[in-house]
């Protein structure tokens, strides 16, 4: 682990971001729980592809991938529970398991969720339901740039429900907190 402290320090390292489905990894594998306990002592957050990939999509057997590491419960559910000081962010809308991964934000304040990797005309109603209440502190905009750009993205995002009065939040807000990042 003393590489990632380097990394942290000497490259300013803001988080660390890792895709189970082509890393074919569990996160809730003990052997990797050392490095759950550095992110969380040197406070800096953890961000996981979760939910269905463009990588292997289309061709006969996914090229090998299996989608089942991105599955939010139970391998985020643990880590979150196991390291509370853990921030983790759960990149995507977590499709096919996106009911999963909103019942995971809502029960721990450590687990955010990215919006990138799907165009919010495709957000199901409870994903909107929830950032507009009790997620609305912990929603993160992406646009998954270069395979959607960042121009679509809030166009379609503008149209799809979302309350004026968070989109700041989603936007820049909640993104500038998590990050420790002071206004410019």
């Amino acid at each position: 682990m003393a590489e990632v402290e380097r990394a942290v320090t000497e490259l300013g390292l803001k988080g660390l971001k890792l895709h189970p489905i082509v890393q074919a990894f569990y996160l809730n594998d003990r052997r990797f729980y050392p490095l759950w306990e550095t992110c969380s002592a040197l406070k800096i957050p953890l961000l996981i592809h979760t939910g269905t990939t463009g990588v292997g999509a289309g061709v006969p057997g996914g090229n090998g991938l299996k989608l089942k590491y991105a599955r939010p419960i139970p391998y985020i559910d643990d880590i979150a529970a196991d390291f509370p000081d853990l921030t983790i962010i759960g990149a995507h809308p977590s499709w096919p398991w996106q009911e999963e991964m909103l019942a995971l934000a809502v029960h721990k304040t450590n687990v955010y969720i990215d919006l990138s990797g799907w165009s919010p005309k495709y957000f199901s109603p409870s994903l909107i339901k929830y950032t507009n209440t009790l997620l609305q502190d912990r929603v993160l905009f992406g646009s998954d740039y270069p395979f959607l750009s960042p121009e679509r993205w809030i166009s379609d995002f503008e149209k799809v429900g979302f309350k004026p009065e968070i989109w700041d939040k989603i936007l820049l807000e909640n993104a500038r907190r998590l990050l420790g990042l002071s206004a410019w």
